[in-house]
């Protein structure tokens, strides 16, 4: 009885949903759900003081609920300003949602200033990319 029971919970996660069709002078909402995932009571970004310089110019910073795909990006990004000296990211667990990402920099600048314009910086090219790709929506 239990295995009828859970097979017919797994038979709903699973049932594929039928696709929804997008009319050809329709926009397409490219946010999604993305605002409603996050928790507003839980830090995003948490500088860890144990991997940080006195100066402050190397820093570790622990983001929750990111993987490769936030994490390549912006170590691109981050080690395309000429002020930083390293910049590397790891997943600690397949099985965890975090992403630590270590960045030293020269002189002046602060790792907390180059992650700041690091993420500026692909917030800035995703706006970009998203514009050229909506235009080219719509031209079509």
């Amino acid at each position: 009885m239990t295995e009828d029971i859970e097979q017919k919970k797994i038979a709903a996660e699973v049932t594929p949903q039928e696709p929804k069709h997008i009319q050809e002078d329709q926009d397409v909402d490219m946010t999604g759900d993305e605002e409603q995932e996050e928790e507003p009571d839980r830090e995003k970004i948490k500088l860890l003081t144990q991997a940080t310089s006195e100066d402050g110019t190397s820093a570790s910073f622990q983001i929750v609920e990111e993987d490769h795909t936030l994490g390549n990006a912006l170590r691109y990004v981050i080690m395309k300003n000429p002020d930083v000296e390293f910049c590397g990211y790891s997943i600690p667990h397949p099985s965890e949602n975090l992403l630590n990402i270590r960045i030293q920099t020269y002189g002046e600048t602060t790792a907390v200033d180059a992650l700041q314009k690091g993420l500026k910086d692909l917030m800035d090219l995703c706006d970009v990319v998203e514009s050229k790709f909506t235009e080219k929506i719509k031209s079509m």
